[in-house]
């Protein structure tokens, strides 16, 4: 075998290596990029990547069980089980004549115990009108009318 024949399979055996360690590098470069993207979606959804804290329902009737009596549930829990969308349904079926958005606005304070920002609920009003849930009269929203 001559100087050349040896050089070039060495040449040969080298560019198979480099093709190997090319798909290598392609491979872990993507698994890189998935644990990249979990560890954002770890971090939006439950801080640090350790279990999550539990639900503070959870934590209530565990503390009410240490201490011998039953958890009370209070209009402030049921709020959190409760969606803005569905509360605004609720407090506008509860006004038959029509609702104001102040007026919603208290009721959904008084019966749901919800905090909610006017343009929080100017959205969730809205999505339910383009659904065709509510309609909006004279600055009034009231459930439609049956057809």
């Amino acid at each position: 075998m001559t100087i050349f024949e040896q050089i070039a399979q060495q040449r040969q055996s080298i560019s198979d290596r480099l093709t190997r360690v090319d798909a290598e590098r392609t491979k872990l470069s993507l698994q890189l990029d998935e644990l990249e993207v979990t560890e954002r979606a770890l971090k939006r959804v439950g801080g640090n990547g350790t279990a999550l804290v539990k639900p503070k329902k959870a934590r209530i009737a565990k503390a009410a069980k240490a201490a011998g009596t039953k958890a009370k549930t209070d209009s402030t829990q049921q709020a959190k089980s409760t969606s803005l969308g569905d509360a605004t349904l609720k407090a506008v079926k509860a006004h038959a004549k029509g609702a104001s958005t102040d007026q919603l606005r208290k009721y959904l304070s008084q019966k749901f115990g919800l905090t909610v920002r006017p343009n929080h609920l100017g959205s969730a009003l809205q999505r339910h009108r383009r659904a065709g849930r509510l309609e909006n009269r004279e600055q009034r929203w009231y459930l439609p009318a049956l057809a």
